[in-house]
């Protein structure tokens, strides 16, 4: 797949899940619940000890699943999340060199930015889409007038985003809400249960 295609299919579903774990099983184990509830794509946490071995797990046992790495901060690290199976990268700040390192091996990258100034910044280092983070920060109105002046910013809400109101979210104008114990806290069938709601309130939301 080309990066516009990675990043169309990363963003299809309006929300991609983000798991972090104290060990790469948990990782997997909390992958696995959002996946098998409904969601096509997950993103592991580089701060999970020994994050790249879930990622090649998951890879493997999920082929047609859409596998990134988060908290990727230096080109080292991308480099070895892509060889790992990453299908993206997602980092919490702006680093140019992830960008980079990212597109030379055809990923996509989503850098994490949180004022207008870093947004243009990283659009204009090449970034594929910006990581409004943290979300809790500011709100889906905000990021409504940030789009008023800068529509071409394709935005990922991520950080605090809830169920309730990553609809009002996509609303305001955001491509896609990155979700993590938001949606994979108390279980498997609590997480299925979540997911559904999520995904047909996001749904109404279009």
């Amino acid at each position: 797949m080309y990066r516009w295609e990675i990043v169309q299919a990363v963003t299809q579903q309006r929300v991609f899940g983000i798991v972090r774990a104290a060990a790469p099983e948990a990782a997997l184990a909390a992958a696995e619940v959002v996946l098998d509830a409904g969601l096509h794509a997950v993103e592991v946490a580089l701060t999970t000890p020994r994050a790249l071995s879930a990622v090649a797990r998951l890879t493997e046992q999920r082929p047609d699943a859409l596998v990134g790495a988060g908290t990727v901060l230096d080109a080292a690290a991308a480099r070895a999340a892509v060889e790992a199976g990453a299908r993206f990268l997602v980092s919490p700040s702006l680093h140019p060199e992830v960008i980079r390192a990212g597109h030379r091996y055809g990923v996509p990258v989503f850098p994490g930015v949180a004022t207008p100034t870093e947004i243009v910044r990283a659009l204009e280092e090449g970034a594929d889409a910006v990581k409004i983070f943290p979300a809790s920060a500011v709100s889906p109105s905000w990021l409504r007038d940030v789009r008023a002046a800068l529509p071409q910013a394709p935005a990922i809400p991520t950080g605090g985003v809830s169920v309730e109101d990553a609809p009002e979210w996509i609303a305001a104008g955001a491509v896609a809400c990155g979700m993590g114990s938001a949606l994979t806290s108390g279980g498997p069938r609590a997480a299925g249960e979540r997911v559904a709601a999520l995904l047909a309130g996001l749904a109404r939301a279009r």
